[in-house]
Formats: structure tokens, sequence, C-alpha cells
């Protein structure tokens, strides 16, 4: 299987973090594990036999979007297949969408219905062109020109809050963010999670943990202290706490899978 990360195109960057593709052209069976990282999307799957989310076993569209994911999935995938998601900043489900966030954590949204008219036709146009590069800019072009007359209704707010908790990793006071807003706390967690469907607080642990593990599966330590340190947890007994809740395992079963 190849995956890469792509950057957005420019002019979508307001509201995608990433463009990440999965690919392989044999039959074997793959195992996607995903992890909570704060940020909702939009999935696109080709694929020519299973394509399951576990441990729903549930069978997904073609093009659809999902809330945030806080328990640990994998994606069950018979090959060959491609598989594209636009990762989006934590605010997009509800400026543009209209969706509760709340409401599809670990959960899905169907853009492939027919009551979709412009995805259910942009899902049948994606499927016929098998280029991964065309159906990005397929891709990047629709929700372009789907945000553009959107991105106005943004709470700028909270997208500045969600991207200082994205460049400090995490390590932030969230009422240092609040006073920054010239926002009372309760003011800025009540429009925190109403456009995220997660709190800030929760947001910067997922934001945090997310660092740990890029660490962790680089293998850059020597001790797993010198990851709990770095990554500014209070001691190793909160990072295995705090790894176990999203992953379901400790960091030390982990690094030996």
């Amino acid at each position: 299987m190849n995956s890469q990360i792509i950057s957005p195109d420019t002019s979508i960057t307001l509201f995608v973090k990433a463009i990440l593709v999965f690919e392989s052209q044999k039959n074997d069976r793959v195992n996607l594990p995903f992890y909570a990282d704060g940020y909702p999307g939009l999935l696109f799957q080709r694929c020519y036999g299973d394509f399951t989310i576990k441990p729903h076993d549930k069978k997904m569209p073609t093009i659809f979007l999902y809330g945030q994911t806080i328990k640990p999935i994998s994606i069950d995938v018979t090959g060959p297949f491609q598989i594209i998601v636009f990762q989006f900043y934590p605010f997009v489900l509800r400026r543009f969408w209209g969706i509760s966030p709340e409401s599809i954590n670990d959960g899905c949204y169907d853009l492939d219905a027919p009551s979709n008219r412009a995805f259910h036709q942009l899902s049948s146009t994606l499927s016929s062109s098998s280029n991964a590069e065309n159906s990005i800019q397929l891709l990047t072009q629709s929700l372009l020109s789907f945000f553009d007359s959107k991105k106005y209704n943004i709470d700028f707010s909270i997208q500045r809050a969600i991207l200082e908790i994205i460049e400090k990793k995490g390590q932030i006071i969230i009422k240092e963010i609040a006073k920054k807003e010239a926002l009372n706390i309760r003011t800025f967690e009540r429009r925190f999670f109403k456009e995220t469907g997660v709190s800030a607080k929760q947001f910067a642990k997922m934001v945090q943990f997310q660092a740990a593990l890029k660490q962790l599966n680089s293998k850059d330590f020597q001790k797993l202290t010198e990851v709990v340190y770095k990554n500014g947890f209070s001691d190793q007994s909160h990072f295995i706490r705090v790894f176990k809740t999203f992953t379901g395992t400790t960091p030390t079963s982990f690094n030996k899978k």
C-alpha cells in the first residue's frame, strides 16, 4: 500500500488542513487504524472489494463526511482501492454544512445520497477518474465553490483559538486563549463546543496526543519519559492514561506492534 500526505491548494487552506491518500493495486486486505486527531473531514473511496469501518462493521458510502474521531476505529479494506481524505479544521461542519458537529462525533454523514445533489453528481464523476491527482483537483474545485459563499460565516475567534492550540501542540492554557480573544471562559467554552463538537480542553488533548503519537511512530526517543515530558504531560501515568483513552492500548503495547 502507498500512502502520502499532500498540502492542500492555497485556495482552500482556510478550511482544509491536509489531504491524505491511501492506494493499493493489490488484492490484499488492509487495516488502516485511525485515532483522535481533532479533525473531521471528507472521505472519498474507490474500492473494488470490501470497505468497512471497525468496530462498527458498517459499510460506507462512496463519499461522506465524518465527525470527530474520539474512540479508535479502523478501516478494513480489500484492494485494489484508493482512499482520499480531506482533513477539515473542526469549525467546518457547522459553518459550511449546517451540521451540529457533536451529532456526528464518531459518526458520519452520507454525501452520496441523491438529496445531496452536487456531491452525488461529483461522486459519479470521481468514480470514473482513477487518477488520484485528478480526483483531488475535482474535490478541491467543488469544495472551493461550496465554501466560497459561506466563508464569512466563520467564528474567527474560535478559528484563531484552534490554530493557536495546533501551533502550541496542545500545550497551552485554555483560559489564556479566551483572555486573548476578550471572551470570558464560559462564553469561550460554549462557543468552542458549538463550533467543533468537542471542548477546547479535549481538542488540545487530542493535538497533544497526536504530537506524542508522531514521536512514538518515528522512534525518536530512547525512554518513554522523553515522549512524556517533551509533549507536556505531567507524568508517565498521565500520558499512559490519555494514550489508552485514544488508542485502547498502552504506549508500550502500541510500540511493539
